[in-house]
């Protein structure tokens, strides 16, 4: 008896990789996912910053600077991912299971999912804010004329030209509008992915079924919910100061009401079709991804 209880005790997981486990995975998923994604979301960036429809930017890049040009930036997407998403899926998943444990195991109402993934976003973009304006900076670069242009190599070189010559804190610039938007975007992605694959499995549908199905209502929801905050945060991150040395914006509401007056609420939704389709397909195979990395550590007693 007491080999049999020593040998269950071998075989139970640390405390300490019990902890590390869900941040681990997050991270691990949301890197997978954006190897994936990087050329969709380069597009919605030019489409965004001005350079037109999703088939004329894709027609200029691939005419203008080749088909690596779709992965300019990877490294700091990689990075964002490795810090934002490793914090914010780990976090939610901290968050409902105590949240699980507090409500005696029943699942939790949508409020109290929604508000465990605005606090999971919250946390994770101020832990990713720096590789995120790394990411939109190495993007727009292309864009800018040549006398102007960073010339970035990487995004650790990037990270290290923005702190040394417009400070540390620099590494936080539009961090507000980051945060705005990955509290809305999490909320909807999180919230409704859990919710959804509720509805799903109580329906019937299989492991795989729910995953697929949660996963594309989840990335509708995160994209309506958060296109409006990273539009002013792109706008934001890639601005620079004119020939009288001033901003055109003063910060991410200055942005939002310039924004809304010249141009109209529908401004902000700019490349809702291509965002949609880059948030989607990211947060499916986010989420597939996970599934995977969870069943194959199961399958090995982690």
């Amino acid at each position: 008896m007491a080999a049999v209880a020593a040998a269950q005790e071998q075989k139970k997981p640390s405390q300490v990789w019990t902890t590390v486990k869900p941040f681990m995975n997050g991270g691990l998923a949301g890197m997978g996912a954006t190897c994936v994604i990087q050329p969709v979301d380069m597009i919605k960036v030019r489409i965004q910053l001005g350079q037109g429809s999703a088939t004329e930017v894709t027609k200029n890049m691939l005419k203008e600077e080749g088909f690596a040009a779709f992965y300019k930036g990877l490294s700091a997407g990689l990075l964002r991912q490795a810090t934002y998403t490793t914090a914010r899926l780990g976090t939610f998943r901290v968050l409902t299971a105590k949240a699980t444990a507090a409500n005696d195991g029943k699942p939790l109402p949508l409020y109290q999912k929604a508000l465990c993934g605005l606090t999971a976003g919250a946390i994770g973009a101020c832990v990713g804010s720096p590789a995120d304006l790394a990411l939109i900076r190495m993007q727009a670069d292309a864009t800018l004329p040549l006398a102007q242009r960073r010339n970035y190599q990487n995004a650790f070189h990037a990270l290290y030209r923005i702190g040394a010559d417009e400070g540390i804190l620099a590494l936080w610039k539009g961090a507000g509008p980051t945060v705005t938007r990955a509290m809305a975007l999490n909320m909807g992605m999180l919230a409704s992915y859990d919710q959804t694959a509720e509805l799903l499995k109580e329906m019937g549908l299989g492991d795989m079924q729910s995953v697929l199905g949660a996963s594309a209502v989840s990335g509708f929801f995160a994209s309506a919910c958060s296109l409006p905050f990273d539009f002013v945060k792109t706008q934001i991150q890639k601005m620079q100061p004119g020939p009288d040395g001033k901003y055109p914006y003063t910060g991410s509401v200055d942005c939002a009401m310039k924004t809304l007056k010249n141009h109209g609420p529908l401004k902000f939704y700019s490349g809702f079709g291509t965002y949609c389709v880059r948030i989607a397909p990211h947060v499916m195979m986010t989420w597939l991804f996970l599934n995977q990395i969870q069943k194959f550590e199961k399958s090995i007693g982690l």
